[in-house]
C-alpha cells in the first residue's frame, strides 16, 4: 500500500513520539503530529495539530486533509491507583468516544487505513503456564481500561464494515525503551541503586515488547496489504521471568544482581494482606503472547533482540553517570 501522509495522535507520548521520529528519519512520509500541547522533542519538519483535550468534540478536518494513514496512540492509559469515581465512564470518554469520533472523521476524509493501538488487556490479565494469548482469542478484559479498549475495537470494526476504511488493531504487551516510565523505570532505579530484591525465585513467563520493535510493526502495518482489517499482538518473541528480567537489567547496567530467593507463595500472601494483589499478579504471574500470526501474514519478526533493547533502555542512566 502506498503511504504518503501519516497522522499520529499522541505525538508527544512515549510511543507516538518515537514513531514520529522514526518515520521522519526514513524520509518517506509527510508527517502530522496531533498534540495536546507543543512538543520541542519532535523534528521541525513534522507538522503540528493542537487540540485542547481528547474528546468526542474535536474537529479533525484540517488535520486529516490528504492523510493516507492515521495511527491512533493517544489514550487514557491504565493506572494502578485509579482516582476517578467512575473509572469506566472516564475511560470510555477518551478511549471509546474520542477514538470513534476521530475514526469517523478519518473515514469521511478518505483516510485509507486507521491503525489503533489497543492493549493486551483486551485479551485478559494473565495466562496459564505454556498457554499464550493469540490475536484471535475471545476477548476477556477484566478492568475498565481493558473494557474501554475492547469497546473501541468493536466500534472501529463496525466502522470499517460501514465505510470501507481499513482498520488495523495492535495490542502491545508491556512496552519498554529509552524514556520508559512507571513500573519499568522503578525496576531500573532499584537495580541501579543495587537494592536487594526478594525476587530471586520467580519462575513465571512475561512477554515484553521494546519500543523499537513496536514502532517497526506499526510501520509494517501502515504499508502491508495483508494487515488490512486484522488484529495483531506484539512482543519481542523472547519471554522472561521476573527473575530473568532483573538479572538482565543488572547486566545491562553493570550492577551486581542482588536477588533474594524468597518463596513466591509467601510474598503473594503478604501482597494479599496489604491489598496489593494486582501488583503481585504483575510480578509473579505469567502473561505470554503468540506472535506467529505477524510472521505468517506480514513476514514480520522482531528486528531488535531483547539484550539490544535492554541496552537502549538503560543507556540514559549509564550516560547520566558519565556526566
Amino acid at each position: 500500500m502506498k503511504v504518503e501522509t501519516v497522522l499520529v495522535s499522541g505525538g508527544s507520548g512515549f510511543l507516538g513520539g518515537a514513531l514520529l521520529r522514526h518515520l521522519d528519519t526514513s524520509g518517506q512520509y509527510s508527517l502530522i503530529a496531533a498534540l495536546r500541547k507543543e512538543c520541542s522533542d519532535l523534528p521541525p519538519s513534522i507538522r503540528r495539530f493542537l487540540f485542547a483535550d481528547l474528546t468526542a468534540d474535536v474537529d479533525w478536518r484540517d488535520a486529516l486533509d490528504q492523510v493516507d494513514v492515521v495511527v491512533h496512540s493517544a489514550a487514557r492509559v491504565h493506572v494502578m491507583d485509579e482516582s476517578a469515581a467512575d473509572p469506566l465512564t472516564e475511560f470510555r470518554r477518551v478511549n471509546v468516544d474520542a477514538t470513534l469520533n476521530l475514526a469517523r472523521q478519518a473515514a469521511s476524509a478518505g483516510v485509507k487505513r486507521f491503525i489503533y493501538i489497543s492493549s493486551i488487556k483486551v485479551n485478559g490479565e494473565s495466562t496459564s503456564p505454556g498457554i499464550a494469548f493469540t490475536a484471535d482469542d475471545t476477548p476477556a478484559p477484566l478492568d475498565p481500561y481493558g473494557i474501554s479498549k475492547l469497546e473501541a475495537e468493536l466500534g472501529l470494526k463496525a466502522l470499517a464494515i460501514a465505510t470501507g476504511m481499513e482498520v488495523v488493531i495492535i495490542r502491545p504487551v508491556l512496552v519498554y525503551g529509552a524514556g520508559v516510565k512507571a513500573n519499568f523505570l522503578s525496576m531500573i532505579r532499584w537495580v541501579q541503586r543495587a537494592v536487594p530484591l526478594p525476587f530471586g525465585a520467580v519462575h513465571n513467563k512475561r512477554s515484553l515488547v521494546s519500543l523499537d520493535n513496536l514502532v517497526d510493526l506499526i510501520e509494517t502495518c501502515m504499508r502491508h496489504p495483508s494487515a488490512a482489517n486484522q488484529t495483531f499482538l506484539v512482543s519481542d518473541g523472547h519471554d522472561v521471568s521476573t527473575t530473568e528480567l532483573l538479572r538482565s537489567l543488572s547486566a545491562a547496567l553493570h550492577k551486581p544482581s542482588l536477588l533474594i530467593p524468597l518463596p513466591v507463595s509467601l510474598m503473594s500472601a503478604a501482597a494479599k494482606l496489604l491489598g496489593k494483589e494486582a501488583v503481585a499478579q504483575r510480578i509473579f504471574g505469567s502473561l505470554e503472547v503468540d506472535i506467529s500470526k505477524n510472521q505468517r501474514l506480514l513476514g514480520w519478526v522482531p528486528p531488535v533482540s531483547f539484550p539490544r533493547a535492554l541496552d537502549a533502555t538503560v543507556k540514559p542512566f549509564l550516560d547520566a553517570r558519565k556526566k
